[in-house]
């Protein structure tokens, strides 16, 4: 038997039907465990996609919990539902046609003015990102700031889910990256002159011999290419 028959059953509820899963699973092992199948909610179950949102609660603890599934192990008498998709509002933009500046983020997401400084964004996030400094420097135009900021963001949706301002700290945050990137971040020459030469069609020879060339082929040139390359 593996270490889930090992383990001591405990009683957690999920959506508020109670079962008993052993107490080393994580919520997300554990909702399997209960026979529930992920359609969605379910990504790539090591905290890296931030599809599976959970709300809880503890015994004994009034307060409301959040994390991610994947990473968050069980506890006795837990309440617990799944967020796999947060509705929150998200803009539609062309990224060419805005300026790098606070007035356009605030243009498309208005919101940012409402936000009150709680951090309550701060503290449900799973990745233990600084939300409320880069909604901070959102309101301000630092857009290099909020991108190195909000750079791990998983996109989850839990700030969102506890933000009293009715923020949507990811979904800005995205659009402060995309304007940096794309308006204030310098272009590289060399990247520049690589694009052009693909697109004139400088590799489509060499490409043609590589898909048609077999696996030992293949193998053989990287191991020559890395031999080039790395230090021994």
């Amino acid at each position: 038997m593996g270490e889930e028959g090992k383990a001591r059953l405990i009683d957690i509820y999920i959506m508020g039907k109670k079962y008993k899963v052993p107490e080393t699973l994580t919520i997300l092992k554990a909702i399997e465990y209960s026979g529930y199948q992920f359609i969605r909610g379910c990504g790539c179950r090591g905290g890296i996609c931030g599809a599976c949102g959970t709300v809880y609660r503890t015994a004994g603890d009034y307060k409301l919990k959040s994390g991610l599934a994947c990473q968050t192990v069980v506890e006795p008498e837990m309440y617990l539902t799944q967020i796999p998709f947060y509705p929150a509002n998200k803009a539609v933009y062309d990224i060419e046609e805005l300026e790098p500046t606070a007035e356009t983020l605030i243009e498309y997401y208005p919101e940012l003015l409402r936000c009150m400084g709680c951090n309550a964004c701060s503290k449900v996030c799973p990745q233990d990102l600084e939300v409320m400094e880069y909604m901070s420097a959102a309101m301000k135009g630092e857009l290099e700031r909020v991108a190195e900021l909000s750079f791990e963001c998983l996109m989850c949706g839990l700030c969102a889910s506890r933000c009293p301002g009715e923020n949507v700290q990811y979904n800005i945050g995205i659009l402060a990256r995309r304007l940096y990137a794309r308006h204030l971040v310098p272009r590289a020459p060399d990247l520049k002159e690589r694009v052009e030469e693909i697109q004139d069609g400088m590799y489509d020879e060499e490409l043609q011999r590589l898909i048609k060339a077999k696996d030992e082929e293949i193998e053989r040139r990287y191991n020559e290419t890395q031999a080039d390359r790395e230090p021994d």
